[in-house]
């Protein structure tokens, strides 16, 4: 059984003048605990709002998410949040810290809606992505690519089984976008977490050696994105 299995997966939005918008509309996807997979398609495409609705954010028009065996999609809001807690790490283009409180707090408090706060693994993973030095200051006095690092961080707090990353190169620059990558591939497999990451970068997705288009995820009958990982 893959880890993550989607079925008739459909979710429209209504535009401005009435009508319905299908953004998702994917039969059949797939992907195995520990795989590493990228998704491409230009910005403004779904990638987004298809991660949101794996990670139970959004509930589907119809079709089924299945996580570990659980059907996302059919729990109520307060299980999805638990869910999500648990065993989803989210990596958002914008990072999302929050401003008032420092790298370390930022870990802790993702910890609390899980298993609960534990400052030593929180130190503990903010020491493996580099920022042993910078536990105590607060996101505006870090560089943009030290705020990747910590979101890294958070999205691994609670040993998720898998790590949804939405554009998370997006806001670096060439340099610390390839460093960010990099950790954030290395820190999956050493988890054992899945990785799907979203892109429009071609180089970030020259990366990988799994890739699927969301063009194609929407049209094809029974794509599969279930390949072991890539270097």
């Amino acid at each position: 059984m893959p880890l993550l299995e989607i079925r008739d997966l459909k979710k429209s939005f209504r535009t401005p003048d009435g009508p319905l918008h299908p953004v998702v509309d994917i039969p059949a996807f797939d992907l195995d605990a520990g795989s590493q997979v990228a998704l491409a398609g230009p910005s403004g495409t779904g990638k987004t709002t298809f991660l949101h609705l794996i990670a139970g954010i959004l509930t589907p028009d119809s079709g089924t998410v299945r996580l570990d065996g659980r059907d996302v999609s059919a729990m109520d809001e307060p299980a999805r949040d638990r869910l999500r807690a648990t065993s989803i790490g989210y990596i958002f283009q914008t990072f999302n810290l929050l401003q008032g409180f420092t790298c370390v707090e930022n870990v802790m408090l993702a910890m609390s809606f899980g298993p609960g706060a534990d400052r030593g693994r929180a130190v503990g993973l903010l020491e493996r992505v580099g920022l042993g030095a910078r536990l105590n200051h607060f996101p505006r006095q870090l560089s943009t690519g030290q705020q990747q690092r910590v979101a890294v961080a958070r999205a691994l707090a609670n040993g998720p089984k898998l790590v949804l990353a939405d554009e998370p190169t997006g806001n670096l620059d060439q340099s610390s976008g390839r460093e960010a990558l990099a950790l954030i591939r290395q820190t999956c497999s050493e988890n054992n977490a899945a990785l799907l990451l979203v892109s429009h970068d071609p180089a970030v997705l020259a990366s990988f050696g799994a890739v699927r288009s969301l063009a194609d995820l929407n049209h094809a009958a029974t794509p599969s994105a279930r390949t072991p990982n890539a270097p």
